[in-house]
């Protein structure tokens, strides 16, 4: 195929829905040479996870119109013309005077229509459109610093999970795609989300306790050393967002933000997670976070915690 020839176009059935896919043959990923095809047979292979990961929230779009070498778009809003089927929230930037119908996923046909805008990553917030204002998941982001080893980013899991027990609370972890790990915990919404900020940065604060050598709570990232591990508490604010689990990173290698086991942290390497490989785990294991909506968990305690210490919003 001639360099800048247009391969056609395909039509799928996913769901009740039919989506077309324009230019399948583009390759996104240069590294490993998959295409915009394959990064839709990937999302569909993991339908479920990914729309478990997004039902219900308003999520940002990371779109790559000519791959992931290419320019990142960061798109909020739909833009005119999508399907009428296609859900939508609104969200609110007072700050700004404007708002926006951010995607809403409900099903896997959601998920396709985005790839086939271009969507490589997918962002949501951490809140659902029944009360956008009050989050119903806490993220608990394990940043490493540009010299931090992956062993740093394994012990503060570790000890991250430990704290978690002492709560009473069970957390589900998951590579980022990149350098480091995220762990999910279901709250009960009843907290704004400077509340929610509040009480992950009481817990950041006890694992930094805990591990002082290893792990930070410093905001400024100059005064940080470059090889310890930042809990990154303000991925917790209003407004933002983080890799969803089954999300393809922008990368060329084509990682995946993957959910695993406790029992897997020692031993995953998460630049083995990609959407090569992703799909197979997934029809071996099903989704990891299945039951991550069974319990959500009050934050009162981690509250009391962070009036202990005289932590402001």
């Amino acid at each position: 195929m001639a360099k800048d020839a247009k391969s056609p176009a395909v039509e799928l059935e996913v769901g009740n829905r039919t989506v077309r896919i324009s230019n399948p043959d583009r390759v996104y990923f240069p590294a490993r040479g998959e295409t915009k095809l394959d990064l839709v047979n990937y999302y569909l292979s993991v339908g479920e996870g990914i729309v478990r990961a997004l039902r219900e929230r308003p999520c940002m779009l990371h779109r790559f119109p000519s791959g992931v070498s290419g320019e990142k778009v960061h798109q909020k809003r739909v833009p005119q013309g999508a399907p009428p089927w296609l859900e939508t929230v609104r969200v609110d930037f007072p700050r700004y005077g404007r708002h926006a119908y951010e995607l809403c996923v409900t099903e896997p046909a959601s998920v396709i229509w985005a790839v086939q805008m271009s969507t490589v990553e997918f962002h949501p917030w951490n809140s659902r459109r029944a009360d956008t204002e009050r989050p119903d998941e806490w993220r608990i982001d394990l940043d490493p610093m540009p010299r931090c080893e992956f062993g740093t980013v394994r012990r503060a899991a570790h000890v991250a999970r430990e704290v978690l027990d002492e709560l009473g609370m069970v957390g589900w972890p998951k590579t980022s795609g990149g350098q480091g790990l995220h762990i999910y915990v279901r709250i009960e919404a009843r907290w704004g989300f400077s509340e929610v900020r509040r009480a992950a940065l009481a817990f950041a604060r006890e694992v930094e306790r805990r591990a002082p050598r290893e792990v930070t709570t410093e905001w400024w990232r100059k005064d940080r050393d470059p090889t310890m591990l930042f809990v990154d508490y303000n991925q917790n604010a209003r407004d933002h967002t983080i890799a969803s689990a089954y999300s393809v990173r922008g990368v060329p290698e084509a990682t995946v933000s993957t959910p695993i086991t406790w029992d897997e942290i020692d031993d995953v390497d998460p630049r083995a997670c990609t959407i090569a490989t992703v799909p197979g785990r997934f029809a071996e294991f099903g989704d990891l976070h299945a039951g991550i909506d069974d319990v959500a968990y009050s934050l009162d305690p981690l509250l009391e915690w962070a009036d202990r210490d005289g932590l402001e919003s």
